[in-house]
């Protein structure tokens, strides 16, 4: 058999698995064990195109979007309405996250006029089109920052002065 020649045959019972729903994978089984032919899954997907096939509507499962109030819930959703409501603990009210900040009134130096020696941290740039400036007092040696910009930057307990080491990283099973 020469490539891209399909027989009338196989066609014919490729056509009849398709519209019975058949994944393009089974209908390759199915006509290889029946031709003795070796077509792979892409060759059937390919041919199932140049055939024009249309394949059958997919059954969809329900949504599962909670429905707004006063509007009726359809009967296919009654079995889903633990699905609606969120759990308990996301209802619960959360305690304010209290923010690291530090008692520094920045410069707000831009960028092409940051000297050598001046703090990096960064402000501004929150808002599309909002210009973004730099803190610009004097920086601490071998830091990019000022004293407390340096420690607003480090991670909690972490030791002043301590440089961070490489970081390992290591490969875990999945569970």
């Amino acid at each position: 058999m020469e490539p891209g020649h399909w027989p009338s045959e196989h066609s014919d019972v490729l056509r009849d698995y398709f519209l019975k729903g058949m994944s393009y994978a089974e209908i390759g089984q199915e006509i290889n064990a029946r031709f003795g032919t070796a077509y792979t899954r892409s060759a059937i997907v390919g041919r199932v195109r140049r055939l024009g096939l249309i394949a059958p509507p997919r059954i969809t499962s329900p949504s599962i979007a909670p429905s707004l109030p006063g509007e009726a819930v359809p009967p296919s959703r009654g079995r889903l309405a633990c699905l609606d409501v969120p759990p308990r603990s996301a209802m619960k009210p959360v305690a304010p996250v209290e923010l690291r900040c530090v008692g520094v009134q920045p410069r707000l130096v831009a960028l092409d006029q940051l000297d050598c020696e001046d703090c990096r941290y960064p402000y501004g740039g929150d808002k599309d089109g909002e210009e973004i400036t730099f803190c610009g007092h004097p920086r601490q040696p071998g830091s990019s920052y000022c004293a407390p910009h340096a420690r607003l930057t480090r991670r909690s307990g972490a030791a002043p002065g301590r440089v961070a080491g490489p970081v390992v990283l290591r490969l875990v099973s999945a569970a």
